[in-house]
């Protein structure tokens, strides 16, 4: 599927990502339980697929291997980060400031790979931090979540751990056995989750049922449907378009966020949303469809020069 139908693909796995906030909130638990655990209960998911890939495709190289244990450290870094920040300032925001990565994923992929970006790239930066400091409320009072100030800062640490992860994870994948590298992340970012959470947010190893089945639905909804997806599409389209792609996640989970948890954005963080993710895709969209996006202004600005 993902080689035939990568973008049909991707899509789903940006809505599968898209729950696991809402779920993660609805468990309670702290940033080091759900992360180890979310990762932790995929894994006998997703371990056969991998036994299956490997059969037929080969072992993954230690290369390979020390990349994905390599993504797996970000990916722990950006659940740590982003699950803290679901409470300092909602499940659904959250979701959209993490979405910075459609700028850094690009840069990363620019420097490291020599990917061209788009020619409107850099023109869609100052709009994209515009758009981070509305959707944070940080200027504002009695928007939802504790401390919006703090949030903003973890969602956008989280977001340059995701932005890391995801070209890893795109660049693990273009050599194959994407399934197996997978699987290096999960089991990297349990550890990491384990061994940050003695030291950070603390741990508990035995959060409750209630909190367990939240967390197992994280990993199924998430983990298996949303980021095995991912992994697997990503490796077949460009940076930009997978970034691109991934807006759904944000989408998703503000609509999520709101019907599940009664998450209610300001008007301001409402705009601050509307203008990351217009300047997101912008800033992934290629040539010919920001000359269409931009085709009525182009215009109207030569006819206002002819006058």
């Amino acid at each position: 599927m993902a080689r035939t139908w990568p973008r049909l693909t991707m899509a789903l796995g940006a809505l599968g990502v898209a729950t696991s906030g809402v779920f993660v909130a609805l468990s309670g638990t702290s940033p080091s339980t759900a992360t180890f655990f979310r990762c932790l209960l995929a894994l006998p998911l997703v371990w056969p697929l991998a036994c299956s890939e490997r059969r037929h495709e080969g072992r993954l190289s230690w290369r390979g291997g020390a990349v994905a244990a390599g993504a797996g450290v970000l990916f722990a870094g950006d659940a740590l980060l982003w699950t803290q920040a679901i409470f300092e300032v909602g499940a659904g925001l959250t979701a959209v400031l993490v979405n910075a990565q459609v700028i850094l994923v690009p840069l990363l992929a620019l420097l490291i790979d020599r990917e061209p970006l788009a020619r409107a790239f850099l023109g869609i930066v100052p709009f994209m931090v515009a758009g981070i400091v509305l959707t944070g409320g940080i200027f504002e009072t009695g928007v939802p979540g504790s401390a919006p100030v703090w949030g903003t800062i973890h969602a956008i640490l989280a977001a340059l751990c995701y932005s890391g992860f995801l070209f890893l994870l795109r660049r693990n994948g273009q050599m194959g056995r994407a399934i197996q590298s997978y699987c290096g992340v999960l089991a990297s970012a349990a550890v990491v989750a384990l061994l940050v959470g003695s030291l950070w947010s603390g741990i508990t190893v035995t959060p409750g049922w209630s909190a367990l089945g939240w967390l197992a639905l994280t990993a199924v909804g998430s983990q298996v449907c949303g980021w095995l997806l991912v992994a697997l599409a990503s490796s077949q389209l460009s940076s930009m378009a997978s970034a691109a792609l991934l807006l759904l996640t944000p989408v998703g989970a503000l609509a999520l966020a709101a019907l599940a948890l009664g998450e209610q954005p300001s008007l301001l963080q409402l705009f601050g949303c509307a203008l990351m993710l217009t300047s997101a895709y912008a800033a992934s969209a290629s040539s010919s469809s920001w000359r269409w996006l931009t085709g009525p202004a182009r215009r109207l600005l030569g006819t206002s020069r002819d006058v």
